[in-house]
């Protein structure tokens, strides 16, 4: 571990959303509606059972529609009202925003460290994704201590995210996460952060 932290933190990628489906990329502003599918609502509805067990006290999550969805349905669950923070947004894609998936790899491949130097034009770096989800956890930490914390968010922030709370460079994040299908986390997908 880089640090000792003064909570216990949770991290939970949003369900299954349209832009999964349909593989588009999707981040903010929001181009298109894109709530969260049937499928996605049935996981995070599994993922809330889960979380009871874990006595969070607080609830942070991205303010993009289908992190939106996801908060609601868990902060129903447990009672809990979401706190939404613009920091834990989708890594930002810049024109490539509404447009496939596919099409933003040819510009700028999922693999290697590319995305920590190189952004598409109007959007952000691993490296600018990383830095503000750190700056949130610092800032959350320094205000509470000895809480449950879960984090609602998105699966190129939560890993960055991650990787770097586990001490990783950013070479060390790309090979552990970035090209390991099984390192990924899944849409719904709870983790325990630290």
């Amino acid at each position: 571990m880089s640090k000792k932290y003064n909570n216990k933190y949770f991290i939970l990628r949003h369900g299954e959303a349209l832009s999964n489906k349909k593989e588009v990329c999707s981040c903010w502003p929001e181009k298109f509606r894109n709530p969260l599918t049937l499928k996605g609502r049935r996981q995070i509805k599994e993922a809330a059972k889960r979380i009871k067990t874990k006595g969070i006290d607080f609830i942070f999550a991205s303010d993009v529609l289908r992190t939106r969805q996801t908060a609601e349905i868990v902060g129903k669950a447990l009672g809990i009202k979401p706190v939404y923070d613009k920091r834990l947004r989708e890594y930002n894609v810049g024109i490539f925003n509404g447009q496939t998936i596919k099409s933003f790899r040819k510009f700028l491949p999922a693999a290697g460290m590319k995305r920590f130097r190189n952004k598409p034009p109007k959007g952000e770096t691993y490296a600018d994704v990383k830095k503000r989800m750190l700056d949130f956890l610092k800032e959350i930490d320094k205000r509470y201590s000895q809480k449950n914390i879960l984090i609602i968010s998105h699966q190129v922030p939560l890993v960055l995210l991650e990787g770097a709370v586990k001490g990783f460079s950013n070479q060390e994040i790309v090979e552990k996460y970035f090209t390991k299908e099984e390192k990924k986390i899944k849409t719904g997908e709870l983790r325990k952060l630290y």
